[in-house]
């Protein structure tokens, strides 16, 4: 169940062998969900020949038009990358970034996120993500081919179901239900209005502001009732500043 719950997002990518490489390193290690964001070639005989006998993912890859749609139902979306960043995210190891997948994964749908060949994760994305996952490599030379980072990942995947089924883990300190990234839209978009309101936020001036905000919110994983009682506060203050 805890894999069936994974999905492995592929974000705009260019090249179908890419695509087709990432579908049989996922069925090495029983994944199936694949979800591709506006790639730039889909379906593609090359990605069909890549995928070897891993057909089957490649047929049942689900398309999406952006990122949001893919990942809007999700309680945990974890980023790949390889750059530093002027922000930093939280950032993991393979092996912790699995075992937080696969435990989130017994909750819900997650998602694992890579990046277009060229440019990898945009910042916009990885304001979707709870955490970054680096792959240790030569600094000489650390970029990794798209489906050679997937199939490091997915291994880690597995090895982490592996243990899980020996020993579950008990999740502790919520007592809600996850918020999926679709609620956590709306409540970034309700914090900025709201920002904007009391005059916190200068939308002529919002430097990194929001962005700082994303990230402490989604490093917290709240639970829809630690949501809406943050929603709440926002109407109030929504309420009290109408008033005034």
């Amino acid at each position: 169940m805890a894999l069936s719950n994974i999905r492995i997002v592929l974000v705009r990518p260019t090249h179908p062998g890419n695509v087709g490489a990432t579908a049989r390193a996922m069925k090495n290690m029983s994944l199936r969900r694949l979800y591709l964001v506006a790639p730039e070639k889909f379906p593609s005989s090359m990605a069909t020949d890549r995928a070897a006998a891993a057909t089957d993912v490649l047929e049942s890859a689900v398309l999406c038009a952006s990122l949001d749609e893919a990942i809007k139902d999700c309680h945990l979306v974890i980023g790949t990358t390889t750059r530093s960043r002027r922000i930093e995210w939280p950032t993991l190891d393979p092996p912790t970034g699995a075992r937080r997948l696969v435990e989130g994964a017994g909750k819900g749908p997650v998602a694992l996120l890579f990046g277009q060949e060229r440019t990898g994760l945009l910042n916009e994305e990885l304001d979707r993500c709870h955490a970054m996952v680096t792959i240790p490599a030569d600094k000489e030379y650390s970029s990794l081919n798209i489906a050679s980072a997937v199939q490091i990942l997915a291994y880690e995947l597995y090895r982490a179901r592996l243990v899980e089924a020996v020993t579950p883990r008990v999740m502790e300190g919520h007592e809600g239900r996850p918020v999926s990234q679709e609620d956590m839209h709306r409540f970034y978009e309700h914090l900025e209005k709201v920002l904007h309101q009391v005059g916190f936020l200068d939308p002529e001036n919002p430097r990194l502001l929001m962005r700082r905000l994303m990230r402490l919110f989604n490093r917290a994983e709240l639970d829809d009732n630690e949501l809406n009682i943050l929603r709440g506060i926002l109407t109030a203050i929504q309420k009290y500043h109408d008033k005034s």
